[in-house]
């Protein structure tokens, strides 16, 4: 007796719900489909994620708390404090100095011949202000290459020469269905006078 009740009671929920779902047209099918993907999507996909989210903010706080309890600011590797004069000093001294530059444009001519990237005529510029501690040597790298051989470049150059930073890039390609680029870096070599 129970279970027939049950089967009705179903039967009449299920003709309800199919008279609902006639009077809503088609666009108001779209867009209950639309929801219900909607919910299986964020129940499915985001929810997961976002625990995930948290235990990975949870691990980064720790690391920050461990990292902070290692080392105070201000103290050096051997735990002694500097002075503000003496970290300003350590900075200034982590450059190059200014009469290394010949150095640093060999090492720079060698990575690209290692990368397979070849080296246009480029344009070299001192910049140094005189109530600057640092002076600026501006190069202008006209290169050509295909595109991983200018990256990889890019990236050895960046890792082998601390205190150089590429200001600007400007790529171009003679036709779409070319390999080689040409691309033109600005660089800003830094070195203490």
């Amino acid at each position: 007796m129970k279970t027939e009740t049950f089967q009705t009671q179903l039967n009449q929920l299920a003709m309800l719900l199919r008279w609902q779902v006639g009077r809503l047209g088609n666009i108001g099918k779209i867009g209950l489909g639309l929801i219900v993907a909607t919910g299986i999507y964020f129940f499915s996909t985001v929810l997961p994620q976002e625990s995930m989210l948290l235990k990975l903010k949870e691990r980064a706080d720790l690391l920050q708390m461990q990292a902070l309890s290692k080392q105070m600011p201000g103290e050096t590797e051997s735990g002694k404090q500097m002075s503000g004069e003496q970290a300003l000093q350590a900075f200034y001294e982590f450059f190059p100095r200014i009469d290394s530059s010949p150095f640093w444009i060999r090492e720079l001519v060698q990575l690209a011949k290692k990368q397979g990237v070849e080296l246009s005529s480029s344009e070299y510029r001192l910049v140094n202000e005189n109530d600057a501690r640092l002076a600026r040597y501006e190069m202008i790298l006209p290169v050509k290459g295909r595109y991983p051989q200018i990256r990889a470049f890019m990236a050895d150059a960046l890792e082998t020469v601390p205190a150089m930073a590429i200001s600007a890039i400007a790529i171009k390609r003679e036709s779409v269905t070319s390999e080689k680029l040409e691309a033109r870096l600005e660089i800003n070599l830094f070195l203490n006078k």
